[in-house]
């Protein structure tokens, strides 16, 4: 299968000789241009990208996570350590050949299973069949 997630941690706070403590840090020195940055465009890089986002009025970071080769996805009854009731989501147990992965603090947005072929191709719902028709080999 293949799974999508939302993973969410707190902002991580870089300071310089600029800033004091509890000076918020501005959206351009979080994130700036990936291209000023790094001297290439983020899409030739094969490098881990955290956003900023709103969260309750404060700044998180969340990320996109796509993982394949899933066989199972399952969320804990109850909380874990890595489970941080300040920000979004909670953790997410995913099941792969080579053993069990967590993912704290995590939402799911899609799972697919990529091998499942059209469940409805050359079969007939019950709903599709004529109703009340009597047809010649029924008895009166």
């Amino acid at each position: 299968m293949l799974v999508q997630l939302r993973q969410y941690k707190h902002e991580e706070v870089q300071f310089d000789d600029n800033r004091t403590t509890g000076e918020s840090q501005t959206e351009d020195t979080v994130n700036p241009d990936a291209e000023d940055y790094f001297g290439e465009d983020m899409d030739d890089l094969d490098a881990e990208t955290w956003e900023t986002v709103k969260y309750e009025g404060d700044p998180i970071q969340r990320r996109s996570v796509t993982i394949d080769g899933v066989t199972a996805v399952s969320v804990p009854k109850e909380p874990t350590d890595e489970d941080d009731p300040d920000l979004p989501g909670q953790t997410i147990q995913l099941r792969m050949g080579g053993g069990i992965e967590n993912l704290a603090q995590a939402e799911i947005v899609e799972v697919q299973d990529l091998e499942v072929q059209d469940p409805a191709e050359g079969k007939v719902s019950k709903e599709d069949e004529p109703h009340g028709k009597a047809s010649m080999d029924d008895e009166p």
